[in-house]
């Protein structure tokens, strides 16, 4: 085999291998992004698609929920928790994360300690823009 060759045949097989690893990189990551990409967006939001998601499940606040950092939280993994109470008295936590490596995100919520949303990609108006099926 020529010199010629064998530098066109290896730049083919670079283009090749590159043009796969971009493929697998996309197929992998969905080419999805994180809705609130800071902690700051997430902590902000949190309570308003939280209210929203329980008020279509027939659960009404007696409050806006309030919102704080988890422990541990850090610019690549995001951690919400909120408090709050139903208009029947019983108590209302929210958790949310998202990790910005793998752009996932994670709601959940109890109401009197059991499970009402569990490990959602989405909650309430931010759900109509994914497909069917993004709840827990």
């Amino acid at each position: 085999m020529s010199r010629k060759k064998a530098l066109i045949l290896g730049a083919a097989a670079l283009l090749v291998l590159m043009a796969a690893g971009g493929a697998a990189f996309l197929a992998l990551s969905g080419g999805k992004e994180l809705k609130y990409k800071t902690q700051a967006a997430l902590r902000k939001a949190l309570p308003v698609t939280a209210d929203a998601e329980l008020r279509q499940r027939g659960v009404a606040l007696a409050a806006p929920l309030k919102c704080a950092d988890v422990p541990g939280w850090s610019k690549e993994r995001l951690r919400v928790s909120c408090t709050g109470m139903t208009t029947q008295k019983k108590p209302v936590e929210v958790l949310g994360s998202g990790d910005v490596k793998t752009a996932r995100a994670y709601y959940t919520i109890l109401v009197d300690g059991r499970p009402v949303v569990a490990n959602a990609s989405c909650l309430g108006a931010d759900c109509r823009s994914q497909e069917a099926g993004g709840r827990g």
